[in-house]
């Protein structure tokens, strides 16, 4: 009996030790900062990001706040770029910083940040600015970190037509509007204009842009179809895109507009 009891003991002995192993929460290994991160400037809030960008002649129009964050329109070299900062706390390690930098970086977000000390600035649409992060950076002290993983692919765009171009992006929604409708119309911070197309009770979304140069146009372009799973229709022309939520009437505006159709179907 007594070996029994002994034997037993040793078993439930084993077990706890078992138990206590396998309800230890698992600890993904963290991702180091990368090792070209300057450890400084350090800032308390992300509006002194914002401050601190003004006095280097780059004004930033706060669009909405959040948690540590906020979202501004940049004004670099006559253009506007969206840029999401987000600052951290004294009492966040380097190590975390930079797993949650990894996380950005990696597909399918495959973010292009600028990163130093305490923070880092996600500078949306950087493929169609590709000066706005170098910039940014140079302004704080920082560097720029590319997105990880492959490359956007060059994928063959149909010959643009060179016209019809416009001055004013409200001239590009006024040819729209008379195609498929370009209704409740809403001027974003960087320039670009959101209107609703279709019949009341029918409508849906449209983004216009116009674009400095044929590169930065065909860089929205691709942009827009490089993402798996999200299917995309465009038209463009000239010196400018018309993105439709609408999959339907792209071949309509393309013929009423004069220009062609770039689409992606998303697989």
């Amino acid at each position: 009996m007594k070996k029994t009891m002994l034997a037993l003991c040793a078993v439930l002995a084993a077990l706890v030790l078992v138990g206590c192993d396998s309800a230890e929460p698992y600890k993904p290994p963290k991702t180091p900062m990368p090792s070209n991160v300057p450890s400084r400037p350090s800032f308390s809030e992300a509006e002194d990001v914002v401050v601190a960008l003004g006095k280097e002649g780059i004004e930033c129009e706060v669009l909405r706040r959040r948690n540590r964050g906020l979202d501004c329109a940049a004004e670099v070299d006559g253009g506007k770029t969206e840029i999401e900062i987000s600052v951290f706390s004294d009492r966040t390690s380097r190590a975390d910083i930079g797993a949650s930098i990894a996380s950005r970086r990696r597909p399918p977000y495959q973010q292009t940040l600028v990163a130093a000390g305490n923070w880092y600035i996600w500078v949306r649409g950087a493929q169609s600015h590709p000066d706005s992060a170098p910039a940014i950076a140079k302004a704080l002290d920082a560097v720029v970190l590319q997105g990880k993983g492959p490359k956007t692919p060059k994928y063959p765009l149909p010959d643009i037509p060179s016209k019809p171009r416009y001055q004013k992006v409200d001239d590009l929604a006024d040819a729209l509007d008379k195609s498929v409708g370009c209704t409740k119309r809403e001027t974003t911070a960087v320039g670009t204009l959101k209107c609703l197309t279709g019949k009341p009770g029918l409508t849906n979304c449209a983004v216009l842009a116009l674009h400095k140069t044929d590169a930065q146009r065909d860089a929205v372009l691709r942009e827009a179809i490089k993402y798996r799973g999200v299917p995309a229709q465009l038209v463009t022309a000239g010196n400018w895109t018309v993105n439709l939520c609408d999959r339907t009437i792209g071949s309509l505006v393309a013929r009423d507009l004069g220009g062609v159709v770039v689409a992606y179907d998303g697989r």
